[in-house]
Parts: structure tokens; C-alpha cells; sequence
């Protein structure tokens, strides 16, 4: 009962400070003081000693965003990106190839959407269609507000000369599924090099997946999706590819590429198309996985490569092994990013980074030729641990790799020590 009276009046001196310096201002005090999952990470020396020892820095691009969720550079025009903010504003933003960071807060907005921002909840992902040079489409991920809790999937228009001067339109809504919990919903968007939309949908939250989704065909949580958006099919939006794993199976989603995943935050393709899904734990373990089609990643009968439920003895038949993972002594919370194949760092070429949400710090995996599932774990390259909270990654043109840090708003661009 202490406790709680010493956080209510915690939470009333932030609430006075937030009258007097703004609501932003009121969010992220609230968010680093009491909510222990997102407080910035401190710096240990071990992760000094990688940083320094890796050779990269971090170079601030831009700043003034708000709780950024997703970095997409805009097609054919490889200076500028769209950056997502969790509370539902897509902001377009020059981003410097050199020079001061650039402030984002009074950036031209592109949609602005009235959604939920509960948890995990809010504007959560953003693709451009393959074509966007010629049509002006991209898509959506986001929660909106009024009525059930769901997972909305949406097209948008606004050819790319016109970024900057008005806000795009809402042209149809290719997915609306309901979420039982706040948190677990996935997000990110890409689409493939098949010219496929990729949708990453979590168990739909709470612990221990209470409603067996993961290993649940018939509901489209706890999947990776893909479906066709230049088609459509049988009164839907969209039409299933017909070479989807589960294309007239019984009690099966034929949206369904792969399952058994608890939370695919953030996923990628690799130069070579393979699609590398980084995938949140729960009790101890964060997982990598080399995603084919059909695979079970194994949520909630494990965890990792480890049993979770049962803790010990679980059956692991048909189950795909991630090709790299980590424990809660290092990390508490895995946001997949990208392959390198720019020009700046080129002891990074050819691997895949990632980092962690609540712990700052940021590696990289060396992918081999020919992935196997089966294969021991790929060894992890500690490149360092920075004071940041890393909610995404983003990849220009020319395979340069950006960083966020959701508790301040700035974005970060991966670059060699001088």
C-alpha cells in the first residue's frame, strides 16, 4: 500500500511537470519512471568495451520524433523516409547524408490516425507497394480507436511527388481482425521478393499464449501472413497466393505462410529473399528465425530452442529451430533489423543486425550461403550496448542501416569511427 501511495504521488509531481513543460514531456517521464520495461538501459562496461571495439558509432539523423515505430525510406527518393510514431502520425522527413540532425517534430504529416496506443498498441508498420513510383500505394498497420480492439491492415494513396504537400487517403481495408489483449500484435509489413504483401501477427497477448494461438491455424494470430494485393478473391480485398502452404487444407487460415510465433515485431528480407523473423520471448529466450513456408517456429510449446511448455519433455516434431538466440541475462526484448550491404562499414557486410529493446544493445549474425535451421546456433557479434531503447531498425537505398530510440525520439545512422 506504501508503494502505490509513493507512486500516485510520483505520478502527481509528473503530472504538474507535464502542465508546465507539455504532454510530451508527461508521456516520457511517466514511461521511464514507473513502467520498468522501458526505462532507458544503462551502459555497462562490457558493452563500452564492444562498442569501442567494433568500430562503428552512431550518427544522429533526426530528432523531435515521438515514440517512432517504423523507419521506410521512400522509393526513389533515397534522402527522404516516412517515420512512424506509435501515437498514429507517419511524418516525412529529409534525412541528412551529413551534417546537423534534422528536427522532425514540425515535419509535413502524411496520414495522422486516431488510434489506440494502450500497451503495444498504435501505428505499428508501414510498406511501400513495389510499384509505388507508378501508383502511389502504400499500406498500413495500426490499431484504430471506438469499438473492438482489432488489427487493421489498410491501402493508402499519395503519389510520391505530392509527399509533403497533403495528407494521403485511405483507399480500401485489405485486413480487420479482432485482438483479445493489448500487447503481441506484431506489425511490421514488407512485402517479399515475390511482390507479396508479409504481415507479422503476434499470439494477440497477455502470457503463455492462454488461447493457443500459436499453434492454431484457424485464427491468423500468432502467423506470418501473405497475401495478394494487386488481386482479389471470393468477396475479400486481396487474393490468397496459390502456392500458400495451407491453400485448401482443413481447419487452416489460407493466409497463413508460417505459425507458431509469439510476437514478430520486426522482420526482413535478406539480399538473397530469405525472410529472417525476429520473434519477442516471454520467459528467457529471443529468437532469430530463417522463415520458410509451412514452418512451426514452435510457440508456446517452445521457447527458443528450449521447451516452455511443458517446461521439459515437450514433443519438438515438426518444429523449426531459430537459426540464433540470446537469454534474459543479455537482453529482455529482440528487434529484428536488416542485412548490411552499404559501403561505409564494410566489416559488417553480409550480416544481420538486431538489437534489443530494453537493453540497448545491438549485434550482429554472419548468414551463411545456404541457411539450415538444423544447424547449430549462428554465433552472436556483440557490436556494442548503447543508452537507447531500440523499438526499429530501418535500410536506405544504398543498404545503410538506421536505428531508433523510442524513449527520446531520435534516429541514428550507423557509421564508421573517425
Amino acid at each position: 500500500m506504501k508503494r502505490r501511495t509513493w507512486i500516485l504521488l510520483g505520478i502527481s509531481v509528473v503530472i504538474a511537470l507535464g502542465l508546465i513543460f507539455g504532454m510530451r514531456t508527461i508521456r516520457r517521464a511517466l514511461v521511464r519512471a514507473f513502467d520498468t520495461g522501458y526505462q532507458a538501459p544503462t551502459v555497462d562496461s562490457a558493452g563500452a568495451a564492444s562498442r569501442e571495439a567494433s568500430g562503428i558509432q552512431l550518427g544522429l539523423v533526426v530528432t523531435g520524433l515521438s515514440e517512432p515505430t517504423d523507419i521506410q525510406f521512400v522509393p526513389g527518393q533515397p534522402d527522404h523516409a516516412i517515420f512512424l510514431e506509435k501515437g498514429g502520425k507517419a511524418r516525412y522527413v529529409r534525412v541528412p547524408a551529413s551534417g546537423d540532425a534534422v528536427d522532425a517534430e514540425k515535419a509535413p504529416l502524411v496520414v495522422s490516425l486516431d488510434v489506440r496506443t494502450n500497451s503495444e498498441l498504435g501505428l505499428l508498420g508501414l510498406a511501400f507497394h513495389p510499384k509505388y513510383a507508378e501508383n502511389g500505394l502504400f499500406y498500413l498497420n495500426y490499431n484504430p480507436k471506438g469499438g473492438e480492439l482489432r488489427t487493421v491492415v489498410s491501402e493508402w494513396h499519395l503519389p510520391a511527388a505530392e509527399l509533403g504537400k497533403r495528407p494521403a487517403k485511405e483507399t480500401r481495408v485489405l485486413l480487420d481482425f479482432e485482438q483479445p489483449y493489448e500487447n503481441h500484435d506484431g506489425g511490421q509489413l514488407a512485402f517479399g521478393p515475390d511482390g507479396f504483401l508479409y504481415i507479422g501477427v503476434g499470439d494477440g497477448g497477455f502470457k503463455n499464449d492462454p488461447h493457443g494461438n500459436g499453434q492454431n491455424k484457424r485464427t491468423l494470430l500468432g502467423s506470418m501472413l501473405r497475401i495478394d494485393i494487386d488481386d482479389k478473391q471470393a468477396g475479400k480485398e486481396y487474393a490468397i497466393p496459390e502456392d500458400n502452404p495451407f491453400v485448401g487444407k482443413p481447419d487452416a487460415r489460407p493466409e497463413i505462410y508460417a505459425y507458431g510465433l509469439r510476437n514478430p515485431w520486426r522482420f526482413s528480407f535478406d539480399p538473397q529473399g530469405r525472410l529472417l523473423v525476429a520473434d519477442v520471448g516471454q520467459g528467457t529466450w529471443e529468437e532469430v528465425d530463417f522463415v520458410r513456408a509451412g514452418d512451426n517456429l514452435g510457440w508456446n510449446t517452445r521457447e527458443g530452442r528450449h521447451c516452455f511448455s511443458p517446461d521439459e519433455g515437450c514433443s519438438t516434431e515438426g518444429l523449426v529451430d531459430p537459426i540464433a538466440e540470446y537469454n534474459h541475462e543479455i537482453g529482455k526484448s529482440i528487434t529484428g533489423g536488416y542485412v548490411y550491404h552499404g559501403e561505409k562499414l564494410p566489416q559488417l557486410k553480409g550480416k544481420y543486425l538486431f538489437g534489443d529493446f530494453v537493453d540497448g544493445r545491438v549485434w550482429a549474425i554472419t548468414l551463411p550461403k545456404e541457411l539450415d535451421p538444423g544447424e547449430p546456433m549462428l554465433p552472436l557479434e556483440d557490436l556494442g550496448q548503447w543508452p537507447y531503447l531500440i523499438s526499429t531498425f530501418g535500410q536506405d537505398a544504398s543498404g545503410e542501416i538506421y536505428m531508433s530510440d523510442y524513449s527520446r525520439g531520435d534516429i541514428y545512422r550507423f557509421e564508421p569511427k573517425p
